[in-house]
């Protein structure tokens, strides 16, 4: 009789030692199952170029620069000389974009007012249309265009130059690449263009 009721207990400790054994192992099993289906280890992506604050290709050429206040005035210069709806085009446009701090130096260099630059619609038309080349032309395409003169869509040619992976139109130096806009790209330069009298 003593033995029918150690039975039971025994067979309870029993039956709760392996339920305890599956909770642990179940436990063990999503761990290791979380373990072995967590993500793989990425590698780094490779460093680029910076580029200014700008959201990419959610917008047309115009609307990138509006976004970036190192544009501010490249961007009203666009408006002054009626280029808007231009740039804003089905293109596609490569345009080298002058920094704020470019044409704070180039108004100085040309010993004229921003007002009195905006003010002469031709010039200023000259100078903006010698930033933009037709097509889409990324970093890679102008690295290999090193020594040739590029057509822009004022006429005249810009001379493209690669020196230990940096790269100048004309004088200026090429600071950040490939923003990309929905009908072209922007690379970001140190200095303004400005075409031959």
């Amino acid at each position: 009789m003593n033995n029918f009721r150690k039975r039971p207990a025994a067979l309870m400790a029993i039956g709760l030692t392996a339920a305890l054994s599956i909770v642990a192992v179940s436990c063990g099993s999503d761990k290791e199952a979380a373990e072995t289906t967590a993500a793989p280890e990425t590698t780094a992506a490779p460093e680029t170029t910076a580029a200014p604050e700008t959201t990419a290709a959610l917008g047309t050429i115009v609307d990138v620069a509006s976004g970036n206040a190192d544009f501010s005035i490249l961007v009203e210069a666009v408006v002054a000389a009626g280029l808007v709806d231009t740039l804003k085009g089905a293109g596609p446009f490569t345009v080298f974009a002058p920094t704020n701090e470019a044409f704070a130096a180039a108004l100085t260099a040309l010993k004229i007012t921003k007002e009195a630059l905006f003010a002469d619609k031709a010039l200023l038309t000259k100078i903006l249309t010698y930033h933009v080349v037709a097509g889409n032309v990324l970093a890679a395409d102008v690295v290999k265009l090193d020594g040739q003169e590029v057509a822009t869509v004022q006429g005249s040619k810009v001379k493209v130059t690669v020196l230990d992976g940096k790269v100048k139109v004309n004088e200026s130096n090429v600071v950040a690449t490939d923003v990309l806009a929905s009908n072209g790209v922007i690379h970001v330069i140190d200095a303004v263009l400005v075409p031959a009298a």
